[in-house]
């Protein structure tokens, strides 16, 4: 849904306001009073088309990204999923860190890898599907 920006009449307080494009665009408070509504400019992120393999473009990106560290594995996630498509439904970045993780540990698997792909022993087989 839009956000549309309103401004009090007589202060300099603005507020954003989320509203269906069919409403009627007008914002009043509590009190009865309407406040006037700021047009702005439509704005656009396009800089999300960055090679998913950089490590440094991420490391760029991610730097100057303002937002949560939420945020940050939000796109993360995002930039494995490209690396996934682009590879038969696998991502190499991901794989490398597992095996890393289990080369350094005697070969105990990674919490999320044990998650994604299922615990199996002689004794007993997990699936969290």
């Amino acid at each position: 849904m839009p956000i549309y920006i309103y401004k009090h009449p007589s202060r300099e307080e603005y507020i954003e306001v989320i509203q269906t494009m069919n409403e009627e665009h007008v914002y009043a408070d509590q009190e009865g009073l309407e406040w006037k509504r700021v047009f702005v400019n439509p704005q656009l992120n396009c800089s999300s088309n960055i090679d998913p393999f950089n490590n440094n473009a991420f490391i760029e990106k991610t730097g100057s990204m303002k937002g949560t560290y939420g945020d940050m594995l939000d796109y993360s996630k995002e930039m494995s999923e490209k690396r996934k498509s682009l590879n038969g439904g696998i991502d190499p970045v991901k794989d490398s860190y597992y095996k890393n993780y289990s080369a350094q540990r005697k070969g105990s698997k990674h919490p999320n890898e044990i998650k994604e792909k299922g615990y199996e022993s002689k004794n007993v087989k997990i699936d969290f599907n």
